[in-house]
């Protein structure tokens, strides 16, 4: 059975949860209310020293008045609110000053809060004083006059007042409810973040999103071209394992060297994964600043075209031959030009080693004046077609092409297939 919508704020547990966050303003409220009372009563009692007193009261007051403008106070009431309240609020960034406009709309939370608060405390140290009177009246366990009856109550008195006190219970659990959804349509407005913190978060959240794209193509393009060479490598063993036992020894050897090389790849990006940044290390409750620097742990360079040589090797020992070519001064290719392009490189040749096969691979490397040309072409061979699964090689070798504005090629082209990019040499983030 349903209870009345007019009873379900009296015995909703949001109710009570919201009367929580309303008390803790009460609470608070307090030391101003005291402090208050006492400038009234030393300014009544000591009229002389009136203008003394007043000056005194206005900077107490200026004093008393500067916790809601703070950081700190802000940061603790959108805890209150977001756990009490259930408003889903962001936490401050970490590290940023709140700008002015920010601090305003604290403030005026804070007095609304404090406001509120002396609201319902007073209603309810009315009503509950009240109620126990009247209910000892009641039971016969107090004895004496009621407010406003002269003589001993009589039971028509009692029952009187215990409606009086039960209607001001009621009107308090009312107002809890009122002024607690009030307040929850009000938090978010005034302790939510401004615009400029939410284009900085969004700011940030691209960031940390560019960074784990970035991360995924690390791992798609090493750990995928390692377990191609290895995969290759196991099969063909497994084949020759009892008519070329030399090969085969030389194949597990491959397999070693490329899992090494695989583990090692892992375990830079599982640290990049792990150096968090401040914003997160402050979400998850640690403090940027207590020590945990692990971003100044040395990271192991990133393999860049210099390294062309190990690339084609592996290449070779997968099956694939490589033709490679180098025209110009790989020194003039700035470094994260080269690492990419390395990256673009070595998807290549995997999908050569995946798809096509134990086929030769032309690769042609050419620095010119203002771009760098990657021209990587095999023959395409008819091969039994394999079980179909979400590559992503071609969208990584596009996504790293377009990070650097520059161009990407590829399709079949006179019986051979053919992946051409072109990078430009100037750094990209001179634009920015």
């Amino acid at each position: 059975m349903s209870l009345p919508r007019a009873v379900v704020p009296l015995v909703s547990g949001v109710t009570y949860r919201r009367g929580v966050h309303l008390l803790l303003g009460a609470v608070i409220v307090l030391p101003y209310l005291a402090l208050a009372r006492a400038f009234w009563q030393v300014v009544a009692e000591d009229p002389a020293n009136r203008p003394a007193l007043l000056m005194t009261a206005v900077v107490a007051t200026v004093i008393a008045g500067a916790p809601a403008f703070l950081g700190g106070t802000r940061a603790l009431e959108i805890a209150a609110a977001r756990s009490l309240l259930g408003v889903d609020l962001p936490d401050p960034a970490p590290g940023r000053r709140p700008a002015v406009e920010t601090r305003m709309r604290s403030a005026l939370w804070f007095g609304l809060h404090l406001v509120a608060g002396a609201v319902i405390a007073t209603l309810l140290f009315t009503a509950v004083p009240v109620a126990m009177l009247v209910l000892g009246h009641w039971f016969g366990l107090v004895s004496g006059d009621l407010p406003g009856v002269t003589g001993p109550p009589t039971g028509y008195d009692v029952a009187l007042w215990l409606a009086v006190a039960a209607g001001l219970l009621v009107v308090t659990g009312y107002a809890v409810a009122a002024l607690g959804a009030l307040a929850t349509l009000m938090a978010p407005v005034l302790l939510g973040p401004s615009a400029l913190e939410r284009e900085h978060a969004l700011e940030a959240r691209a960031r940390r999103l560019a960074e784990r794209n970035r991360l995924a193509r690390e791992l798609h393009d090493s750990i995928g071209h390692a377990l191609t060479l290895a995969t290759l490598q196991a099969g063909a063993a497994g084949q020759l394992f009892d008519t070329d036992p030399e090969f085969a020894r030389r194949a597990l050897s491959v397999i070693e060297e490329t899992s090494r090389t695989a583990m090692d790849d892992l375990d830079h990006v599982l640290g990049v994964l792990r150096d968090r940044d401040p914003a997160d290390r402050a979400h998850s409750g640690r403090d940027p600043a207590d020590g945990d620097h692990r971003d100044d742990v040395p990271r192991r360079p990133q393999p860049t075209l210099a390294h062309l040589d190990r690339l084609c090797d592996d290449s070779l020992a997968s099956g694939v031959p490589v033709d490679a070519t180098v025209t110009g001064p790989l020194t003039a290719v700035p470094a994260v030009v080269s690492r990419e392009g390395y990256r673009i490189v070595q998807e290549a040749l995997t999908n050569v080693a995946r798809h096509a096969g134990q086929v030769p691979a032309t690769l042609r490397v050419t620095v010119g004046a203002d771009a760098l040309t990657i021209e990587v072409v095999n023959p395409v061979v008819d091969r039994a077609p394999a079980p179909r699964r979400a590559g992503r090689g071609l969208d990584g070798m596009r996504e790293r092409v377009d990070l650097l504005r520059g161009r990407l090629e590829t399709g079949h082209q006179d019986g051979v297939w053919r992946v051409a990019a072109g990078l430009p040499l100037r750094d990209p983030g001179e634009d920015r």
